[in-house]
């Protein structure tokens, strides 16, 4: 994986209070660094993962609403996925569908959200030259 925080934020900062949220946020990353190249930016609420187009994103509710979940992870596929492992699918955009996954433990970063990840990876497209 290329690149990192353009100086914006970085992943200790969107996840600052919650040190699991930032475990879950590197385990993401570490399954992002074995698929074809992508970037990585930190902005102020989220870290976000892109090809071509942004394809990932991981951020911590507990900014926004009371939540005691540490990480959410918003996957970017052009296809709806029927598991009752997503906590919401919203289709936000023709082709795309944003499913969002609560993320509590490493043990929920598993090859099925990896294959997710990989998919989602692929349809987003080579990075620019």
């Amino acid at each position: 994986m290329n690149g990192g925080s353009t100086g914006e934020s970085t992943p200790e900062d969107v996840f600052s209070g919650s040190p699991l949220g930032l475990e879950l946020c590197r385990g993401v990353e570490r399954i992002v660094a074995g698929l074809p190249p992508s970037t990585m930016r930190a902005t102020k609420s989220q870290v976000a993962f892109r090809g071509r187009r942004g394809f990932a994103y991981i951020w911590w509710p507990a900014r926004y609403v009371r939540s005691n979940v540490p990480a959410v992870l918003s996957i970017a596929l052009p296809r709806r996925i029927a598991s009752e492992r997503f906590k919401e699918v919203v289709n936000p955009a023709p082709g795309v569908w944003m499913h969002h996954l609560e993320l509590r433990s490493l043990a929920d970063l598993d090859d099925e959200v990896a294959g997710w990840l990989e998919e989602a990876r692929k349809a987003a497209g080579r990075l620019p030259l």
